[in-house]
């Protein structure tokens, strides 16, 4: 009796289905193949859209019939943007100051990067006070990054030869520095000690090789790094921006 009733029920569905299938609209069903015969291709059509590259509304083109709509830029570019524009404004600031070439200008994957050009024109030798240039530079400088959100990695660096008491070693020396950098920044420009910090390379990350004066006075720098806040997907795309625009 089991076995009957369940051959019964599935006879029921087989002709129920055939009865739905038996009654389709036909007009529905044409116009359906048809959309899709031409849509495919399979069939010419003097309404289809057959244009090419990127289609552009139609309250987007100009009166010649040129499109000038403008794909938004992505997170990168921003960001490559915002770091540009930070350093016009540094640049701008220490021009006006007639200290231009007080320092050098980097973007890359971990920010915009403000490097002090030869640690002698900041500090006595073997010394962490600041000197009157030093001063003028971090004035013209803080006016602008206090006015910035990101935050900022003051990071000092010495050439390998070992320095005179106090100080033990270039770690010491490299570390007063960028503290001495900092501490100006904070209380004098401002900037807010919740975004800034400090830190000391010793001689770990050289800019020159050799022995050459020229070497050493590039490897005896501060630096003072605004740090960009992007996934690590985004920063690695900054070198290239970077490079060109530096090719244009």
């Amino acid at each position: 009796m089991a076995s009957y009733l369940d051959m019964i029920t599935v006879l029921m569905c087989m002709f129920i289905v055939m009865f739905a299938m038996s009654n389709v609209d036909q007009e529905k069903f044409e116009a359906l193949r048809a959309s899709l015969a031409t849509g495919f291709g399979a069939e010419a059509s003097e309404t289809v859209d057959v244009s090419e590259g990127v289609v552009v509304p139609a309250d987007l083109v100009d009166e010649e019939g040129e499109g000038f709509y403008e794909i938004p830029p992505n997170a990168a570019e921003e960001e490559y943007d915002s770091l540009a524009l930070l350093r016009e404004r540094l640049e701008k600031a220490l021009d006006e100051e007639g200290l231009g070439d007080a320092a050098d200008f980097t973007i890359d994957e971990r920010g915009l990067t403000m490097g002090l050009k030869s640690a002698e024109t900041f500090f006595a030798t073997n010394s962490t006070v600041l000197s009157a240039k030093a001063r003028a530079v971090l004035d013209a400088a803080g006016t602008v990054l206090a006015t910035d959100t990101h935050a900022i990695s003051v990071e000092g660096h010495a050439d390998y030869r070992r320095p005179s008491p106090p100080f033990h070693d270039n770690w010491e020396l490299s570390s007063a520095r960028a503290t001495g950098v900092l501490r100006y920044l904070a209380t004098e420009g401002e900037v807010e000690h919740e975004r800034i910090s400090s830190v000391g390379y010793g001689s770990s990350r050289p800019l020159a090789e050799g022995t050459s004066a020229a070497a050493l006075a590039k490897n005896r720098r501060v630096d003072i790094v605004v740090l960009s806040a992007e996934d690590e997907e985004v920063r690695e795309q900054l070198p290239g921006l970077a490079a060109a625009a530096a090719g244009r």
